[in-house]
């Protein structure tokens, strides 16, 4: 099984020096960071990675000004409220992708959101307070009772929005089985995906680096 440092040195090889690889690195934000983040801005990264997935995030990006217009700013409390009318004129609007299965699931995320509201005073909160180190329980969490926010799409949420955690790229998937750190897994099993949260455990106890770090350090390294 390959060292930490083997890796790190590894991925700044690729990204062309230890200086250009920290650069490259993302960084967590604080407990108190995730819970003064609005819940629209949550709800706001929910639509935005549910829409990203199969699809070319550029366009998506792009389209982004429309999206936050037509879903008035993401308030959770409105979009919730939104009639099957209102969804069906949304899925002829060109101002964004018109999925409708996908523009369905805001409304779904929205009353998610509202929900997580009345349980812990605030979405932010909810996310601020789940516990880093059983962290795939989070994205269970989101793929059951959130909308479309299975695979990638959750997590990609939480890492967007500041929260720690790892992501299972193609990259990190062949990562950790080039380098002896898993055998062959797979990613929708839940017993395998707690093997794979011990084994970046381990690598945070060895560098004392955040998930996170660990995750885009891995995929560097292939």
């Amino acid at each position: 099984m390959t060292s930490f440092d083997a890796l790190y040195n590894l991925a700044a090889a690729n990204r062309g020096g230890a200086d250009e690889l920290e650069a490259y690195l993302p960084q967590p934000k604080k407990s108190e960071q995730l819970s003064a983040q609005t819940d629209d801005r949550y709800l706001s990264m929910m639509a935005r990675c549910v829409f990203r997935a199969g699809f070319v995030w550029r366009v998506i990006d792009n389209k982004w000004p429309g999206f936050e217009e037509v879903f008035v700013q993401f308030n959770p409390m409105a979009v919730a409220y939104f009639s099957d009318e209102k969804l069906e004129e949304l899925a002829q609007d060109r101002r964004i992708v018109r999925n409708f299965t996908k523009i369905v699931s805001v409304r779904n995320n929205a009353a998610y959101v509202l929900d997580r509201q009345r349980t812990h005073g605030s979405f932010g909160e909810f996310i601020a307070q789940w516990p880093e180190d059983n962290i795939t329980a989070l994205w269970l969490e989101l793929k059951k009772q959130g909308c479309r926010l299975g695979g990638n799409s959750g997590p990609m949420m939480l890492r967007s929005m500041g929260k720690d955690t790892f992501l299972l790229t193609t990259d990190v998937c062949d990562a950790l089985v080039h380098h002896g750190l898993m055998k062959k897994f797979s990613a929708n099993s839940q017993r395998d995906l707690k093997l794979v949260e011990q084994v970046f455990a381990n690598l945070r106890q060895e560098s004392g680096r955040p998930l996170c770090q660990i995750s885009r350090m891995l995929a560097c390294t292939v």
